[in-house]
């Protein structure tokens, strides 16, 4: 049985604009979409929408919100089969609830009752965070969005944090029919003196060299299991939130792991998947990691 790709709606404009993206995804995988809708949202964001004269009872409201986002997807594509739940919970639990038999959680940028300026909502960071399964935030300009770029971006870390991410990225890239770039970030020791010009470029040339070799490694698997995909490979010097952020801005899609720990609480994400979620400009995809 193929699990669902689930989108969390709650009526506003980010959350529509979840809706086509995930309707899209749901396409290109060939897997069902679910719909589903927290009915405690309006007490969990402190606001809530207005559907025409006075304000409707919690269970119209929820039912407008959800018939509404199921006729929205079903016009994006007829063929995508789409499905839609209310459940009592707030946000957060309902979305990580629904996360356990999903293939994905894709959420809008910020939620109905959170202010239009902010860079990222409270339940978006909250899922990404500690979701069991892979979270996009849908984000960024419209061509991101519409996969103009022909484009998907890996940031491959540290072998413990990132072959969930590569495998995620692969698959995405495969679907697509798109380019996968796959960027390793490093950055010379902060202790390391170098003050002849010809040693500091020898010293340059091998710390890059060294990333160069552990990201073929890192994706040695997943290249022999998607051999169709275009790959390139780029070793980049500088912090790492700040390359992959340049590199969202012609992508249609940024792909980060996050490791988790053991235990449900906390949030649990690096400072790359927090610099991305906050600021990248195309969806990103936060993929677990367990330790």
């Amino acid at each position: 049985m193929e699990l669902p790709l689930v989108v969390g709606v709650d009526g506003s404009d980010p959350s529509l604009r979840a809706v086509d993206w995930a309707v899209d995804e749901a396409a290109r995988l060939g897997l069902p979409l679910r719909l589903v809708h927290a009915s405690l949202w309006e007490r969990y964001e402190g606001s809530r929408p207005s559907f025409g004269a006075g304000r409707p009872a919690e269970v119209v409201m929820a039912q407008h919100i959800t018939a509404s986002s199921v006729g929205h997807a079903r016009l994006r594509d007829p063929e995508v089969k789409v499905s839609s739940d209310v459940l009592p919970e707030d946000a957060v639990s309902a979305l990580l609830h629904a996360a356990r038999a999903s293939s994905a959680v894709v959420t809008g940028q910020r939620g109905r009752g959170e202010v239009a300026g902010l860079l990222l909502g409270s339940v978006s960071l909250a899922v990404a965070a500690r979701a069991v399964c892979p979270v996009v935030v849908v984000r960024g300009g419209e061509r991101n969005l519409r996969g103009s770029y022909g484009r998907v971006v890996v940031g491959v870390g540290d072998s413990t944090q990132g072959p969930a991410a590569v495998r995620f990225a692969f698959g995405e890239a495969e679907a697509r029919g798109c380019a996968l770039y796959a960027v390793r970030a490093w950055r010379r020791p902060a202790h390391e003196n170098v003050d002849h010009p010809l040693v500091a470029d020898d010293a340059t040339g091998a710390h890059a060299e060294r990333a160069s070799a552990l990201l073929t490694d890192a994706l040695r698997d997943a290249v022999r299991d998607h051999p169709r995909v275009e790959l390139h490979r780029r070793a980049v010097e500088g912090p790492a939130h700040k390359v992959l952020l340049d590199a969202s801005a012609d992508a249609d899609l940024v792909v980060v792991g996050a490791l988790r720990r053991h235990g449900p609480f906390g949030l649990q994400l690096g400072r790359v998947a927090h610099a991305l979620l906050h600021h990248a400009e195309c969806p990103v995809a936060v993929v677990p990691q367990r330790t």
